[in-house]
């Protein structure tokens, strides 16, 4: 059984026998089994934590490079010491396959470290302002500063790594912070924390919070303190949020229904692999999990046999089996709501061609064709292990159908013409083109983020601290 608390100015709030705040019950989404509970806070937790965070910026903002370096190395070396035991968590508490557990923490080492790399170069140029006549003699320079306290609101997909691309360049700029963890997976976002408070991190900088969205909600808009929301979420939550704080930063990583374009003169055997683990790993449960195969009619039928296959022997069901690739649905509403969706397509046309089956929440992965442009799962986010296959004939006609979609986060194109590569880049409305493999790809040190409905501003660590710093020029005119 696994208990975590709230973290406050330093201090852990809520243990097993602390009556003061409530507790939530965590269960695991494969076999409803109990893993521990939460500490949920109050409005005057809340509030505390924002305290905390205001009082402890001004110290943080001034301390030196070297030392907010030396934290996130730490962190980062915490991190691997405790690998074992922050996957079995990851894995029990979210329902991610044992091996994707083990790479989303691998990464959550990586971008802390990401972040103390960047701090040896960033922040700082220097301007020539001597192009103009009037700028002889004169030097200018260039600073970023951060903007203070950040709230940061995380998932249950990814709740070590989207909370580390929040907290470390977060860190690495100076400005403090406040997490609030998904109800869906709080254990795993408030084990970090106290990995974090292990770490040495000063007290305030770093705080935490679980309780219920209303509270969050209500104090984003009511404390000015507050500089700048980082919200990882649901397209409808952001955009309304975004709405709410006019005033404010707010950057956004929200949903999408990614495509995978095959051309005519891909590899077919990689394209399909590809296709399968971008569509169907994590049951799909990824904002940048491929929703639609796109394949050119003169290869339709040999790559439509490929995915049939993969998708009959696409193993799913026990997380902790280290072949599976589909575990189980984070929550029943969540696979109603994804059987809803494949239960209108088949009804309104579309054929299941391989797979397709439900046991609780543990859905099988699905191959669907015909499906029709006014479904919902034609233009919607399924956020499921469900793939629809379409063909197309020019690649201008495949990039008007991506281009069509409300979403643009990534999309994937097998080819081997760099003509063709260079015009879906040129042409495609999305934040990222991935070419020979499969849009489900991100590195850390990237800049990561959507168009359209899918976001606003970019993450990726260095980009992330673009959006939390501000910069202010000095320009000195030597006596």
């Amino acid at each position: 059984m696994v208990h975590c608390e709230l973290l406050i100015d330093g201090f852990f709030v809520g243990g097993p026998c602390d009556q003061s705040v409530g507790k939530q019950v965590v269960r695991a989404p494969f076999d409803n089994a109990i893993l521990g509970t939460a500490a949920e806070g109050g409005l005057s937790e809340l509030k505390a934590c924002v305290d905390a965070a205001h009082s402890a910026y001004q110290s943080w903002r001034e301390s030196p490079r070297h030392l907010r370096q030396a934290l996130l190395r730490r962190i980062a070396a915490l991190v691997r010491e405790r690998e074992a035991e922050l996957v079995e968590l990851l894995t029990l508490e979210v329902g991610k396959p044992i091996v994707w557990s083990r790479g989303e923490v691998a990464r959550l080492a990586l971008t802390f470290d990401y972040a103390a790399d960047i701090l040896g170069t960033y922040g700082l140029e220097a301007i020539p302002v001597d192009t103009d006549a009037r700028g002889e003699g004169l030097r200018c320079t260039v600073e970023r500063f951060p903007i203070g306290v950040i709230f940061c609101i995380v998932p249950y997909n990814w709740p070590y790594n989207l909370t580390a691309h929040k907290l470390a360049p977060a860190l690495a700029s100076g400005n403090t912070v406040v997490v609030k963890p998904s109800p869906l997976a709080p254990l795993s976002t408030l084990t970090l924390m106290r990995l974090i408070h292990e770490a040495g991190c000063p007290p305030g900088v770093v705080n935490a919070w679980n309780g219920p969205p209303a509270l969050a909600q209500r104090l984003l808009v009511e404390d000015p303190r507050i500089r700048m929301l980082s919200f990882t979420g649901s397209v409808a939550v952001g955009w309304k949020l975004k709405e709410l704080l006019p005033d404010r930063r707010v950057l956004l990583e929200l949903g999408g229904d990614a495509s995978a374009i095959v051309h005519g003169d891909a590899d077919l055997e990689w394209a399909a692999a590809r296709s399968i683990a971008g569509g169907f790993g994590y049951a799909g449960q990824i904002c940048i999990s491929i929703q639609h195969v796109l394949v050119q009619s003169s290869i339709y039928d040999a790559m439509r046999s490929r995915l049939i296959a993969a998708t009959e022997s696409c193993r799913y069901g026990e997380p902790l089996d280290e072949a599976t690739v589909c575990g189980p649905m984070i929550s029943n509403e969540a696979a109603d709501r994804v059987q809803q969706m494949i239960d209108e397509a088949v009804g309104a046309g579309a054929t299941i061609i391989a797979g397709g089956g439900r046991q609780g929440r543990l859905l099988r992965p699905v191959l669907l064709e015909n499906v029709q442009p006014g479904t919902r799962l034609a233009h919607e986010e399924v956020f499921g292990p469900v793939l629809t296959l379409s063909r197309y004939e020019t690649i201008d006609e495949a990039i008007v159908r991506v281009n069509e979609s409300p979403y643009g986060i990534q999309t994937g194109i097998f080819t081997h013409s760099l003509a063709v590569a260079e015009r879906a880049f040129r042409r495609l409305d999305v934040g990222g083109v991935i070419v020979n493999d499969y849009p489900t790809l991100r590195f850390d040190n990237m800049p990561y983020g959507g168009n359209k409905r899918s976001g606003f501003g970019r993450e990726g660590v260095r980009y992330a601290m673009d959006e939390m710093t501000e910069s202010k020029t000095m320009l000195v005119r030597p006596r």
